[in-house]
C-alpha cells in the first residue's frame, strides 16, 4: 500500500526559480525511503511539502489516497510526524511532557491526558532508552538524548507516515544505529534526509537522489549508489564496494 505519493511536484521561493521541480515520488508502509543530495538540492523543501509546511507551487501530495493540502492542518497533525534537525523551545518541560505533545492532535482543547495517553508515552520513551530520564528537564539532555526524545514524541503521536530530517545529526555512532534500527522496526511508511550515505544505505530500502531541484535517481541503494552518480552529484570520487557483513554498497571518499 502506497502512504504517501507525489506527483509533479514543484514548488517555488515567491515565484523565482523553482527549487523543485517535477518531482514524483512514493512511499510504501513499511518502508524507509532516504532522500539524498548535497547541500541546495532541496531535500528539506520536499520535506516542508510533504509535511503540510510548505505549499508547493505545483503537483500534488497525496497521504492514503488523500490530498495533503485540501485536509486541515489537525488531519494531517493526526497522521504525519515529523522530526527536524532543530531543537524546539522547551519552556521548562520535562522529557515525559515533550514526548507528550504527541497525542495533542488527537486531544480536545480542554482535554487532559488520562492513562492511555500516559502508556503511550512511557511505552515510548522506554523504547527510545530514556524511561529513567522522564523526569529530567528537556533542557539538560545531550543532543543525542533531545533527538531520541523527539522519536518519542513522534511514537506517541501514532503516526502512519513518519518524516525525517537528518535523524542522525547530534547522534554518536552507537545512537545513530540504535535509532535506525528502532525506526526501521518501527514499520511505519517513513521519508528521511541523510548526509551519511554509507548509512543511508545500510538502513534504507530505497533511494532517491536530488541535486539543483531535479530527481536524478530512484532505486534500491545498489541500484542508486554507483561511484558514476556520486562524482555526478557530490563532485568527489569514490570507490562504491560490497560491504563484506552485510551485503549493501560501502562508500569509501578518495581524497
Amino acid at each position: 500500500m502506497q502512504r504517501l505519493r507525489i506527483r509533479q511536484l514543484a514548488w517555488s521561493p515567491n515565484g523565482q526559480q523553482p527549487l523543485l521541480d517535477d518531482i514524483d515520488l512514493d512511499v510504501a508502509d513499511g518502508e524507509l525511503l532516504g532522500l539524498l543530495g548535497p547541500n541546495g538540492s532541496g531535500k528539506t523543501s520536499l520535506l516542508r511539502c510533504a509535511y503540510r509546511f510548505q505549499r508547493p507551487s505545483a503537483g500534488r501530495v497525496e497521504l492514503d489516497g488523500e490530498a495533503l493540502w485540501q485536509r486541515s492542518p489537525r488531519w494531517c497533525a493526526q497522521r504525519v510526524a515529523v522530526v527536524l534537525q532543530e531543537f524546539p523551545q522547551d519552556f521548562g518541560l520535562r522529557v515525559h511532557e515533550v514526548a507528550a505533545m504527541g497525542r495533542t492532535p488527537h486531544k480536545g482543547l480542554f482535554d487532559s491526558d488520562d492513562a492511555e495517553d500516559q502508556r503511550l508515552v512511557s511505552e515510548a520513551l522506554a523504547r527510545v532508552g530514556l524511561g529513567e530520564l522522564a523526569q529530567q528537564p528537556f533542557a539538560c539532555l545531550s543532543g543525542g538524548e533531545k533527538q531520541r526524545a523527539l522519536l518519542a514524541r513522534a511514537l506517541v503521536q501514532q503516526p502512519q507516515l513518519l518524516i525525517l530530517d537528518e535523524p542522525t545529526n547530534h547522534l554518536d555512532p552507537r545512537y545513530q544505529l540504535e535509532l535506525l534500527r528502532q525506526i526501521k522496526a518501527l514499520g511505519l511508511a517513513t521519508l528521511a534526509s541523510f548526509h551519511d550515505l554509507n548509512l543511508a544505505a545500510a538502513f534504507c530500502d530505497r533511494l532517491c537522489v536530488l541535486d539543483r531541484g531535479r530527481l536524478l535517481a530512484v532505486g534500491t541503494p545498489a541500484e542508486v549508489l554507483t561511484a558514476e552518480l556520486l562524482q555526478q552529484v557530490f563532485g568527489v570520487q569514490a570507490l562504491v564496494d560490497t560491504h563484506p557483513l552485510a551485503g549493501y554498497p560501502r562508500i569509501t571518499w578518495i581524497l
